[in-house]
């Protein structure tokens, strides 16, 4: 399982990262990045979630209805 963790570094800047579940454990975080401004935390997010999706397999093969 996994999911987004936000939190705020020391320098006041809020950090973006992966955490990866296995049962109650951390097995692997994945550090997107920090930022300063709600339109940086904005990009993060997008691409934390963009992180996740990588390793998701489609519910449906909707390529044979691509012509």
């Amino acid at each position: 399982m996994a999911y987004i963790r936000k939190f705020k570094t020391g320098s006041g800047a809020t950090g973006v990262q992966v955490c990866y579940k296995k049962g109650r454990e951390v097995v692997k975080t994945v550090h997107v990045g920090s930022a300063n401004s709600e339109a940086a935390l904005k990009k993060l997010l997008k691409k934390a979630r963009a992180i996740m999706a990588e390793g998701e397999t489609p519910l449906f093969d909707l390529s044979k209805f691509d012509e």
